[in-house]
């Protein structure tokens, strides 16, 4: 609907895209500066999904006006932007799909219309064994006996790769389904229709936080909720409040990201971080590399909070390179972010210190 008028075009990483401009409310007059990285996020997601129903001017209001001090009240619709699954806990929404698609053949209707609205990605990951160990041939060993104990498992997924569209299979021995999210899946930034917005999700594993490390609002889900999104329903929740975590200095030497990580978590479980939303900053995070932030992002299950999320910066713009991603995405990366105020540097680190919301 664009009642704040935010719509609008411009070229990133060499693409002209459609894109919500967060900037356009400051220009309007609200502080958007002020806003938690987390809600930013949040308000993006609420200012490109807008329909008056599901996502309301007053949503948009609530958020942009929203209080540090005050106990969540007013509720809003987030609709991830993609949905990770695991096999253990993704396989009965597949079967679910499958099913719909056999009782729209019984109606009469077309079964290829029913398909995952949200790009749906499941990794085999959670019912890999390791019978064979020490032997050049103990990988193929390995992976010979997943195949034969999982097959008929396999084949299903497989017919749901060629059936349903927005739906893929990352196969059993690639990595774990949030080592895959980071390396491979994660976009940043993703398109549809010649628009471009932020990459968000949600995952069927409390551990989805890990992607949160690369700056990727996502936390797990069970799979009830994960069909929902697949399906295109935002996910019901109170504006978040938020526990600003601010990072100075650098590991001594000796120290290790588990030595980091396991202090941060004992910490947050002592300052009581449930059911909120963790949010790293200061001039430290310069010094972490993305393992290290993955790391800790990883433990948001553990301190008990939704989700742990770091910045994008320079730092990430580095990860998403050497990991692989192709090199105009990266631009597209860099040129969004910077586009709306979300990329943190140098200057952005002292303004939210001077702002104090933690």
């Amino acid at each position: 609907m664009n009642s704040f008028n935010t719509k609008t075009t411009a070229s990133f990483g060499g693409q002209s895209v459609t894109f919500f401009n967060m900037k356009a409310l400051e220009e309007a007059g609200f502080n958007v500066a002020r806003l938690p990285y987390a809600h930013r996020v949040l308000l993006e997601n609420l200012l490109r999904n807008e329909d008056g129903v599901n996502v309301r001017k007053a949503d948009i209001e609530a958020l942009l006006n929203w209080d540090a001090t005050a106990t969540p009240d007013a509720e809003i619709a987030f609709t991830p932007a993609r949905v990770l699954l695991q096999d253990f806990t993704g396989v009965p929404c597949v079967v679910d799909m499958a099913s719909m698609r056999d009782a729209m053949a019984e109606l009469g209707g077309d079964p290829e219309k029913i398909n995952p609205l949200q790009p749906v990605e499941l990794v085999i990951d959670h019912s890999v064994q390791i019978d064979s160990y020490g032997k050049d041939a103990s990988l193929q060993i390995n992976l010979d006996l997943e195949f034969e104990r999982n097959n008929e498992r396999y084949e299903f997924l497989k017919w749901g790769q060629g059936a349903l569209e927005n739906f893929k299979v990352v196969p059993p021995n690639t990595g774990i389904c949030h080592q895959v999210n980071l390396e491979y899946l994660a976009r940043v930034v993703m398109q549809a229709d010649g628009v471009a917005y932020l990459d968000t999700l949600v995952g069927t594993d409390s551990h989805t936080t890990m992607i949160n490390g690369l700056g990727v609002l996502g936390w797990g889900v069970g799979g009830i909720e994960a069909e929902a999104a697949m399906l295109g329903q935002p996910v019901s929740m109170l504006i978040p409040q938020v526990v600003g975590f601010k990072l100075t200095g650098k590991l001594p030497e000796g120290a290790t990201a588990t030595d980091l990580v396991l202090t941060v978590t004992e910490m947050l479980r002592k300052h009581g971080v449930v059911g909120k939303f963790v949010e790293f900053y200061g001039p430290g995070i310069t010094n972490m590399p993305l393992a290290d932030r993955a790391t800790i992002a990883n433990m948001a299950p553990e301190y008990g909070a939704t989700c742990g999320l770091f910045p994008v910066d320079e730092e990430t713009l580095r990860y998403l390179m050497v990991s692989g991603r192709a090199e105009s995405q990266v631009a597209l990366v860099r040129d969004y972010y910077s586009a709306q105020g979300l990329l943190h540097t140098a200057i952005r680190r002292r303004r939210n210190i001077a702002l104090g919301w933690s």
